[in-house]
C-alpha cells in the first residue's frame, strides 16, 4: 500500500471516531462528564429544597399569636338612646316645617352608636370610652365568638373619657395588662376594635409619641400611634407585640373623619387606676388644691427673670381653698409638688390629681425670684356634674 493510501485510511478512521464520539456525547452527557471527571458531581435537589419554606418566613413576620391572645377580650359595643327630633337638622329645617309643622320636634327617635371595649376581669368588667356609652338607654355587647349580651354601666370618668360597664357572661377571657411605661418610640403596637361597624379589625403600627397632650381631656398622657384608628375603634385595645394591653384607643387627629395615622390611646396604667377606683367606689377620687394655672412660656419666664424655664404659672387661687389657706398667691411659679418636678401644665394636673385627699403636700414656688416652700392640705377634687354615680 502506498504512503498516500495509508494517510487517506488514517484520516477516514479519525473522522469516524470523532463522529462516534459526538453521537455518544449527545445521547449521554452525564455519563461523559461524571465518569471521565468524577470530581465534578452535582447532587440532585428535591423540589422542597429549591425554595425557602414560606410558612417559616410567615411565622417570623406574623403577630398571629399576639392577636389570638388579645382578640377574645375585645368586644363591640352598640348603644341606643332616645333623643328629641329637634336635634336632627332635618326636623329644624323650615322646608320640613312647611309641610309637617313643628309637631315632629316633639317626637323621640332612636339613635344608635358604636364603639369597642376590652374585657379586663373574669367578673365581666369592660373598659371603654365614656363617650361610647354616654347617656345610653341600652347597651349591647357583642363578644368575639358571636354572643350578644346586655351590659350595665358601673361608672364613668369624663375627665379621662373612660367608663366601666359589666356583662354577665361565661366563659370570657380577660386581657393581660402590659407595662406601658416600658414603651419606646418605634415599638410595634396593634389596634383592635370595630371601625365603622365592619366587625372586629386589627391594624398594625408603631409608637409614634409618648406623653401627648392634645387638649381633648382634662387629664392627658396619651400614647400616639400610626396604627389605623377610625370611628368605632374608640374604647378598643392597643396591645404590644405579645398581645398585652398597653392602651385604650380614644381619639384620632383627622381632617376628614378617617384615619390620618395620628391616633391617641390612654395608657393602660392610667386606665387601670380609673377602673379600680370606679369598681371600688363608683367614682374616681383625685387630689385638689384650688388653683388655676397657665403655661410658663419662655417670654413669661424671661419677664419674671426666672433661672429656669420649667414649672407652671399660678394665674388664680380659689378663695377659701387649700392653696389660699397655705399662702399660695397669683403670680407664683409652681416648680415642684412633693419633690416631683413640674415639666408643664399637664404634668402639674396629673401630679395634683395623684395626691391623696386628706394628706399634706409640699409645694415649691418661686415668688419675686426667691424660692419658697409651702405645705398644703390636699382636698378632694369636686366631681363633674356629668359623672355617673
Amino acid at each position: 500500500m502506498s504512503l498516500r493510501n495509508t494517510w487517506i485510511l488514517f484520516a477516514q478512521t479519525v473522522t469516524v471516531a470523532l463522529a462516534l464520539l459526538f453521537v455518544v456525547s449527545s445521547l449521554r452527557p452525564e455519563w461523559l462528564w461524571r465518569n471521565d471527571h468524577p470530581e465534578v458531581r452535582w447532587p440532585a435537589v428535591s423540589p422542597q429544597e429549591s425554595a425557602p419554606n414560606p410558612s417559616v418566613s410567615a411565622q417570623q413576620n406574623s403577630y398571629r399569636e399576639a392577636v389570638s391572645r388579645a382578640v377574645p377580650a375585645v368586644v363591640n359595643i352598640f348603644s341606643r338612646k332616645e333623643v328629641k327630633g329637634g336635634r336632627n337638622p332635618l326636623f329644624t329645617d323650615p322646608l320640613f316645617h312647611r309641610f309637617f309643622g313643628n309637631r315632629s320636634n316633639d317626637r323621640a327617635q332612636q339613635v344608635q352608636g358604636l364603639g369597642s371595649g376590652v374585657i379586663v376581669s373574669t367578673s365581666g368588667h369592660i373598659l371603654t370610652n365614656q363617650h361610647v356609652i354616654e347617656a345610653a338607654d341600652e347597651i349591647e355587647v357583642a363578644l368575639s365568638d358571636g354572643r350578644k349580651v346586655r351590659a350595665k354601666v358601673i361608672g364613668s370618668d369624663p375627665e379621662t373619657d373612660l367608663a366601666v360597664i359589666q356583662i354577665d357572661a361565661k366563659p370570657i377571657r380577660p386581657i393581660h395588662f402590659g407595662n406601658d411605661s416600658a414603651l419606646q418610640l418605634g415599638d410595634v403596637v396593634l389596634a383592635i376594635g370595630n371601625p365603622f361597624g365592619v366587625g372586629q379589625t386589627v391594624t398594625m403600627g408603631i409608637v409614634s409619641g409618648l406623653g401627648r397632650t392634645p387638649g381633648i381631656n382634662t387629664y392627658e398622657n396619651f400614647i400616639q400611634t400610626d396604627a389605623a384608628i377610625n370611628p368605632g375603634n374608640s374604647g378598643g385595645a392597643l396591645v404590644d407585640a405579645q398581645g398585652n394591653l398597653v392602651g385604650i384607643n380614644t381619639a384620632i387627629f383627622s381632617r376628614s373623619g378617617g384615619s390620618l395615622g395620628i391616633g391617641f390611646a390612654i395608657p393602660a396604667s392610667s386606665a387601670r387606676n380609673v377602673l379600680e377606683s370606679i369598681i371600688s367606689t363608683g367614682s374616681v377620687s383625685r387630689g385638689w388644691i384650688g388653683i388655676e394655672t397657665s403655661e410658663l412660656t419662655p417670654e413669661i419666664a424671661d419677664a419674671l427673670k426666672l433661672p429656669a424655664k420649667t414649672g407652671t404659672l399660678v394665674s388664680g387661687v380659689l378663695r377659701g381653698g387649700p392653696a389660699e389657706k397655705s399662702g399660695v398667691k397669683p403670680g407664683d411659679v409652681l416648680t415642684t409638688i412633693s419633690g416631683m418636678a413640674i415639666k408643664d401644665q399637664a404634668a402639674m394636673l396629673n401630679l395634683i390629681a395623684a395626691l391623696p385627699p386628706g394628706k399634706r403636700a409640699a409645694l415649691t414656688l418661686i415668688r419675686n425670684r426667691q424660692e419658697i416652700e409651702l405645705l398644703v392640705e390636699v382636698d378632694q377634687r369636686p366631681r363633674p356634674r356629668q359623672q355617673s354615680p
